[in-house]
């Protein structure tokens, strides 16, 4: 099996307390496959039901027991046909027991792979653990977990369990408990999850539809000094998933041609400005960088060694107050930090640094440099992450940290200096704090809603639906966007078919917590009663062009006057030794300036000066009543120019 390629085994619970949650296990488990379809097409699926009235799977046939467990798929290749396996999944009458169905999923893992793919094969259960689990034959329930999980160790199988609990009325809480108790258990002997939901939304997002393997970001070592050094790992704990990656493809190609690949290739040719019919050959083509008016060629030989070439290494710059690293300061993506695995030197340096400095309440500053050849320096802060788990070492959490030239400072006046007309009182404070209240995503009972970790991007989903290949057999059964382009290939003008409500409910407010607080709603649009403003016409750019300055007219000279006039004006302002340009007669003041002639000094001074104050005039003007008064500077501004060449 190719590296990033995995076997899954779908376990689902059909049984009666299942059938209310069946439809959207049906949708979950099809995207699994979907995406599979799009960034595993090597990947292989099984299906496996348990709690269904009939039975049918060879460990029964085998060894007898193992009942109402129906191995609906095989592990196989994943194809369009598997979806098909997930539409209309039967709904059984019987209690369903998920030791044995864990039991028949390794069974047909074993027998697929034997030893081999150790790591890459993977047990999916969903279940809400409801029914009680049938006694062993030999020794208690916790035996059995302990002897299948070192089976999934030997094997390397991992298992990730969801738990779906609802409000189920009548449910017995001393089972339910007794079979959380023994999913725990798996959790801790073997190489398994277990995630408890309560919605269709937290579903969506708690079965994991695609397997990226971790990759490291830099091995190497920690330098706190040049004579202490800790053996460190590095891997991304966030990345931002793009959408699949779209290519060209033409139409162009005989349908009868079965070896067509419909791929586009595009290739770029330069020519010579001069003459256009010649191409210019790569060796005789230069990068050029503008500065100024001109364009500067660089070749690559010198941008090469332009270039900065820092040394691979991550280094200890020093500690501050976690206080002083604020939250707008992080940047792209988060890493962790963790000991060299086996390293027990490097785990307890790396668990000592990261509680002392949670004990002082402590960051740490790091120059990061992932890979030889980087062109670039990473500055950043290291938080520690204390372990909550045994078996698992303290860490670090690492946040790039902006240069200077990457932050974006934006002045806004305080709210405390408008005056009190402005500001809230205290009925409306209290309207928006009840408004705040009311939407809170932690609700007294019960966990918090669209927690990250469970939340899918609803775009990245809706993509899904649009770029999936399945074979014509399962065409009428996959969801959307295939029907979409049924509804399309009868009525040209057909409409999009509307978004799930699962993935609505992400986007948008849930409208039964609105109907439930319309009081606090409308008390709130009571207290902030808006009103539309109206707008002022606006002059056009066309209109101030026409306009003539205050000092033309007062002159008879509009915006056409001749250099004649022009020549007089400023002759008549000559016997005024301005210096300055003001706020209250600034054409004048320029215009004074201009017809100096003591010194050369005044004319770039008056230039200078002018171009200033019309700055000053856009910047400072509130809703454009400086703007007349600016155009009036402008056109004295440009006559000047004229007149001075």
């Amino acid at each position: 099996m190719a590296r990033n390629k995995e076997a899954v085994v779908l376990l689902l619970d059909v049984g009666p307390s299942m059938h209310s949650v069946l439809p959207e296990v049906e949708r979950v488990c099809s995207m699994l496959v979907q995406k599979k379809l799009i960034f595993g097409k090597s990947d292989e699926v099984g299906f496996v039901l348990f709690g269904t009235d009939d039975t049918y799977n060879e460990l029964q046939k085998e060894v007898g027991g193992y009942e109402h467990i129906v191995v609906l798929r095989n592990i196989g290749v994943v194809d369009g046909n598997a979806v098909g396996f997930l539409q209309n999944l039967p709904r059984g009458n019987f209690p369903g027991d998920f030791i044995d169905a864990i039991v028949v999923g390794i069974d047909l893992l074993i027998k697929k792979f034997g030893p081999t793919n150790k790591g890459k094969q993977r047990i999916c259960l969903i279940t809400d653990a409801k029914y009680p689990i049938k006694e062993p034959y030999e020794g208690t329930k916790e035996d059995q977990v302990n002897t299948i999980s070192q089976m999934m160790q030997t094997h390397g199988i991992r298992l990730d369990c969801i738990v779906i609990r609802e409000k189920l009325p009548g449910a017995d809480l001393r089972v339910m408990e007794e079979n959380d108790s023994l999913l725990d258990q798996f959790s801790r002997k073997a190489i398994a999850k277990i995630v408890h939901v309560d919605s269709p939304t937290s579903l969506l997002g708690a079965l994991k539809t695609r397997n990226i393997s971790p990759v490291t970001v830099f091995r190497g070592d920690l330098e706190l000094s040049s004579t202490m050094k800790i053996k460190v790992w590095v891997y991304k704990k966030t990345s931002e998933e793009k959408f699949p990656t779209l290519k060209k493809y033409s139409g162009k190609a005989h349908s009868s041609d079965k070896f067509a690949t419909y791929e586009v290739k595009v290739d770029y040719e330069y020519k010579s400005m001069e003459d256009p019919d010649k191409v210019v050959p790569p060796e005789q083509r230069i990068r050029g960088y503008r500065y100024g008016p001109q364009v500067v060629p660089i070749s690559s030989a010198e941008w090469e060694a332009v270039k900065f070439k820092p040394e691979k290494g991550v280094k200890l710059l020093g500690f501050t107050d976690a206080s002083n690293i604020l939250r707008h300061y992080y940047m792209k993506d988060v890493y962790i930090f963790i000991p060299e695995p086996g390293n027990q030197k490097a785990i307890v340096a790396v668990s000592a640094i990261a509680r002392a400095m949670k004990d002082m309440n402590k960051s740490a500053i790091l120059r990061c440099v992932w890979r030889q050849g980087q062109g670039n320096v990473v500055i950043g802060v290291l938080r520690p992450n204390i372990s909550s788990v045994d078996n698992i070492p303290d860490s670090f959490y690492f946040n790039v940290l902006p240069f200077v030239e990457d932050v974006r400072e934006f002045q806004f006046p305080s709210f405390r200096s408008f005056p009190s007309s402005w500001q809230p009182n205290e009925q409306q404070q209290e309207a928006a704090d009840n408004l705040v209240k009311m939407l809170d995503l932690t609700p007294s009972e019960g966990e918090e809603v669209l927690q990250p970790d469970y939340t899918p991007n609803p775009v990245l989903e809706v993509s899904y639906c649009f770029t999936q290949t399945v074979s014509p057999t399962c065409y009428d059964k996959i969801r959307r966007f295939y029907h979409f382009l049924d509804l399309k290939s009868k009525q040209p003008d057909a409409d999009v078919p509307p978004l799930d409500r699962n993935l609505r409910g992400i986007t948008e407010p849930d409208p039964a917590v609105f109907s439930c607080h319309k009081s606090v709603i409308d008390n709130f649009h009571k207290n902030f009663e808006l009103k539309e403003k109206p707008k002022k016409k606006k002059s056009s750019k066309r209109a101030w062009r026409g306009k003539p300055s205050a000092s033309s007219e007062e002159e008879g000279v509009d915006g056409e006057a001749s250099g004649f006039q022009s020549s007089n004006l400023m002759k008549d302002s000559s016997n005024i030794n301005v210096e300055k340009i003001g706020n209250l007669n600034p054409v004048q003041d320029f215009e004074a300036m201009m017809a100096r002639r003591d010194s050369s000094k005044w004319v770039s001074k008056a230039i200078k000066e002018m171009q200033n104050h019309v700055s000053d005039l856009l910047e400072n003007s509130y809703e454009g009543d400086a703007y007349s008064k600016a155009i009036e500077c402008l056109l004295a501004l440009r006559k000047g120019c004229i007149l001075e060449q």
